[in-house]
Order: C-alpha cells, then sequence, then structure tokens
C-alpha cells in the first residue's frame, strides 16, 4: 500500500501515457507491451479519451521516459521478431492496485471526473462490476486508503450525481500553474526572433557576466564541481556563459534552437563547441555515460508552466548519477510579449516562473540535495525582473 509520499503526482500527459497502457493490457493482451507507436496511437485514439490529443512520437517517447526514470514504466525489447522497444507500466505494482481499483482508475486517468454510473458503464472491458452500488463501495475503499487514490467532488449545478476524480495530479477540477497561452509554431517564432536579433544580442551581452559577481561565481562553481567532466549548456545563445565554464576549467559544449544564435558563437570563440539542438531531446554525451552537469541559463523562458516537467525530465535523464541541473529564469507570474528587442521587431512571448512550482518541478523530477536563490533586478543594468536560479544533483 503507498502512502502519501510515494503518490505519485502525474501531469495530463503522464496521465494519458499511464492511462492508454493501463487500458491496452487488459483489452488488447496480444500487443501488450506497446510500441511507440502503438502508444502514440492508444494515446491519441479519438473514442474513450477526454481531451481528445494530438501527441507527436518525440512527446510520447520523452513522457514515457521520464516515467521510466520514476519507476512507473518499464522499457523493454520485443521478445520475438524485429528488436523493436516496447512500453510496459508499473502503476499497478507500485499503487498496489486491485484488478476493481485497476479498472476505475484507467477510466478516470483517460475521461478525467466522472460519476459511478459513467463509470461502470465505460469499464465494462476492463472489470465487471455488478451494479452501481459496487463501483460506489470500491471508491469509497480507493478514497480510504492511507493515500488516497480518488475523492467525491461537490455535485454541480443541474447534475443529478455527483462525480469522483483521481489524485494522481491535476484534472479539469483541480488547480494547475496558470495557463499562458504562447500562440502556434511557438518554435519557429523564437528561432525567428533570435535570428533577427542574434548579432546584437551577441554584442549586449557577451561581455554580462564581468557585472554579474553572483552569476559568475556559480558558474565557476559549477566548473570546479564537475572536475573536468562534460558539460553542457542549452540554449546556449550566443555562447557567452560556456566559454565562461570553459575559461573556469570545465569540458563545456554548448547547445541551441537557433542555428544564427550557434554561428554566432562559433564566431565569437572559435575553440567552442556549439552546436544545433533542442533541449527537450538533450542525449548523453558520445563519451561518457552521462552529463556532470546541464545548465538550462534562461533557457525555458519562453516555456509555460505546464511545460516545465516535460523539459526538466528531458534535462535530468541525461545526467550521470550524481550529475547537476543547473536552472535560471526570471521570477514571478505571467508573460511578457514585446513588439521589439534591441530595437529590432520580434514575436516572442517571454514567460514568468512561480519559484515554488520550479522547486517542486525540480524534485517530482527527482532531483536530490536541491538548493535556490532569489535575488532582485540589477538596477545599474537595467534589469526589471527578478531572478530565480536552481540547482539539484541527481542521485547516485
Amino acid at each position: 500500500m503507498t502512502t502519501p509520499e510515494e503518490l505519485p503526482v502525474l501531469d495530463p500527459a503522464e496521465q494519458r501515457v499511464l492511462g492508454s497502457l493501463l487500458e491496452k493490457q487488459v483489452t488488447v493482451p496480444a500487443s501488450y507491451p506497446l510500441t511507440l507507436n502503438a502508444l502514440r496511437t492508444a494515446c491519441n485514439q479519438t473514442s474513450s479519451r477526454e481531451p481528445v490529443t494530438d501527441y507527436d512520437e518525440q512527446l510520447v517517447e520523452r513522457v514515457a521516459r521520464g516515467l521510466k526514470d520514476r519507476g512507473l514504466v518499464r522499457i523493454v525489447w520485443a521478445d520475438k521478431g524485429r528488436r523493436t522497444l516496447k512500453y510496459h507500466q508499473t502503476l499497478v505494482e507500485a499503487l498496489d492496485l486491485a484488478d476493481d481499483e485497476r479498472a476505475l482508475l484507467t477510466v478516470l486517468l483517460l475521461r478525467g471526473p466522472q460519476a459511478p454510473g459513467e463509470l461502470r458503464a465505460r469499464t465494462e472491458r476492463l472489470h465487471p462490476f455488478a451494479d452501481r452500488g459496487e463501483v460506489e463501495q470500491v471508491l469509497s475503499r480507493m478514497a480510504g486508503r492511507p493515500a488516497p487514490l480518488v475523492r467525491e467532488l461537490e455535485r454541480r449545478a443541474g447534475e443529478r450525481d455527483r462525480r469522483w476524480v483521481h489524485l494522481l495530479g491535476a484534472t479539469d477540477d483541480t488547480p494547475e500553474p496558470e495557463p499562458v497561452d504562447l500562440g502556434e509554431d511557438r518554435d519557429e517564432q523564437v528561432r525567428r526572433s533570435y535570428s533577427a536579433v542574434a548579432a546584437t544580442y551577441a554584442d549586449h551581452l557577451a561581455d554580462e557576466l564581468d557585472d554579474l559577481p553572483f552569476e559568475s561565481w556559480l558558474l565557476r562553481r559549477v566548473a570546479e564541481e564537475t572536475g573536468g567532466e562534460p558539460v553542457v549548456e542549452v540554449g546556449c545563445g550566443p555562447g557567452h556563459v560556456t566559454a565562461f565554464l570553459a575559461a573556469a576549467g570545465a569540458r563545456a559544449s554548448g547547445l541551441d534552437l537557433t542555428p544564427a544564435m550557434v554561428e554566432e558563437a562559433r564566431r565569437r570563440f572559435p575553440g567552442g563547441d556549439y552546436r544545433v539542438g533542442d533541449l527537450r531531446s538533450l542525449m548523453r554525451p558520445a563519451d561518457a555515460d552521462g552529463w556532470a552537469a546541464v545548465l538550462a541559463w534562461y533557457s525555458l523562458i519562453h516555456l509555460a508552466p505546464a511545460e516545465l516537467p516535460d523539459a526538466v525530465a528531458a534535462l535530468v535523464r541525461p545526467l550521470r548519477p550524481g550529475g547537476r541541473l543547473v536552472l535560471a529564469l526570471h521570477a514571478g507570474s505571467g508573460t511578457s510579449t514585446p513588439d521589439s528587442w534591441f530595437d529590432v521587431p520580434i514575436e516572442m512571448t517571454f514567460v514568468f516562473h512561480d519559484p515554488a512550482h520550479v522547486r517542486t518541478v525540480a524534485e517530482r523530477a527527482g532531483l536530490v540535495d536541491v538548493e535556490w536563490y532569489h535575488r532582485g533586478p540589477v538596477t545599474a543594468r537595467g534589469e526589471t525582473t527578478e531572478r530565480f536560479y536552481l540547482l539539484g544533483r541527481k542521485p547516485d
């Protein structure tokens, strides 16, 4: 039986992946465990899903690997035919679920809050409930656990029956970080805007660390602690932070989504290693079992709060045991959408992140020894926002 400390907290994508695996294990056992493509199809099917989603394979793989790191999914090779990776849920073992509890939790993960009558009808292929009363008995049992799995919601106006909701993460009836509308084609907007300001941006920020003693100390500390093992800065921009790390003794490389920024970095720091890439698909270094440190130095500032768990999980995954994740962000809430930057027209949204939410995300990603620093703006440099820095260690 779980304890409150052990109860997993799942974001909506994690709920959908685990719910789909739970369902397909029972309804199509001959095809289970699921391939990545089958899991994506299961997540996106248009029946028995609320809301209907359109996840791509990259997202499903990233979520599934994050769940593996948390002990909720097992990735195995196909036992026959072509060597293919397959995905198997371990949530049943983690929560010690009986078959009737498993059936109800599956449908709650896939369709959100529901009344007992709805749950009975929608679990027919998963577990036979004799009547609505039996469903209510099982829900009460789940709610009475030391770490409750479900709870009953207040009846809404016009509703005949009260609905039940699972407690493994936010649903339509539980609070989430305030949504941020970043518009369509966000990555392309970011790439286009940074391309437009690349040279001017580099001119303005190339020597910024000369006036930032705290940040310089933090980066030197990272360089010293990593002891010559590989370090990567994701979202490196024009390369000045990566170059600072290298000068401090780190074996540092840089990765950025925008080719124009990588070109600036290579031009200004010709001895460095700078490449184009997406932080959300960061791989381990070719010559080591993982990164000694991954730095996201103001590179998560265009992600909505709800996107942070996936992004942080993607950065933690390729760390070596004992490796460090270092985050730098603008602290606060809401967004800023300027029309221009360095007098250049842009189309890009900057997101302010609540420090408490960032700390929670880091801890849920499995980081330990988490420490953080929160400072006000350096007005002499024209700063107007508070800054937040977080360090966490991947367990050995």
